[in-house]
């Protein structure tokens, strides 16, 4: 299975990815939408407009409620920091059956400019996320465990970061964040990666030419990156069935319990 594309061949429709009736993009600016703009003097203006974040094509998709709990230039530091307090967003209103976790390229950027420290999954309290270093990995694993207490039985679908095809820095970082990523899909129950580091495109510049616009995607990007999400997720379901049969009682009070 390891060695199978899960998105080798991408659907349109959806798949098994329309079980889940609630889901939470928790995101930068690339789960918000986010165009780039620039006027003939050089200045950039940026705009989330989520209605063409690839979480809103996956809603149109599937028929299901998507929530964006992102904005452009989203960290794991300032999520936990003041974001989602401000937001509402550990709301138990909002809880979802599915939370898509895609943040990592702003804390990098913050890494780069000594601001921020990468950790290390020691860093981490599986018990109590408030236990957890301020590190990048120990907040991010601090977002999924509250959000694991307001929705005990949902799925967790952590996104690592495309290749982009250059050898930098960044690049051997993105690959240090994959690989926490992997370690917390090890120590968390029903946690699940997209990795689209490993199976997607090269982001390069003949993908960026066709798919973005300046530094953040154009809509026909959008539209690709939901239909790349969408099938590894019909893919994990379709590998993994056994662990889902029962999504359609994930926030009820409501579950089917073998008798010995």
């Amino acid at each position: 299975m390891d060695d199978i594309n899960p998105i080798s061949t991408l659907i349109r429709d959806g798949g098994n990815a329309a079980i889940f009736r609630t889901i939470a993009c928790i995101g930068d600016s690339l789960a918000s939408g986010e165009f780039e703009a620039m006027d003939e003097k050089g200045e950039k203006t940026y705009h989330d407009m989520y209605e063409y974040s690839w979480g809103q094509y996956m809603a149109r998709a599937i028929g299901a409620t998507v929530h964006n709990f992102s904005r452009g230039g989203m960290s794991a530091g300032w999520y936990m920091d003041t974001f989602a307090d401000e937001r509402g967003l550990w709301n138990q209103d909002l809880a979802s059956q599915a939370y898509i976790m895609a943040l990592g390229v702003n804390d990098i950027s913050l890494i780069l400019a000594g601001q921020r420290e990468m950790g290390a999954l020691s860093d981490i309290d599986p018990a109590n996320w408030k236990n957890n270093r301020r590190t990048v990995i120990g907040d991010y694993a601090a977002i999924l465990q509250r959000y694991r207490a307001i929705a005990p039985d949902s799925f967790f679908f952590l996104m690592t970061i495309p290749q982009s095809g250059e050898d930098s820095e960044r690049s051997r970082l993105e690959d240090e964040h994959r690989t926490l990523l992997l370690g917390l899909k090890d120590m968390f129950p029903r946690t699940y990666i997209l990795d689209l580091r490993r199976w997607a495109p090269t982001y390069d510049e003949a993908f960026r030419r066709r798919y973005f616009v300046g530094g953040h995607m154009n809509p026909m990007g959008y539209i690709y990156t939901a239909r790349l999400v969408l099938t590894y997720l019909d893919h994990i379901i379709e590998q993994d069935w056994d662990q889902f049969t029962q999504v359609g009682f994930i926030n009820t009070p409501w579950k089917y319990i073998e008798k010995p």
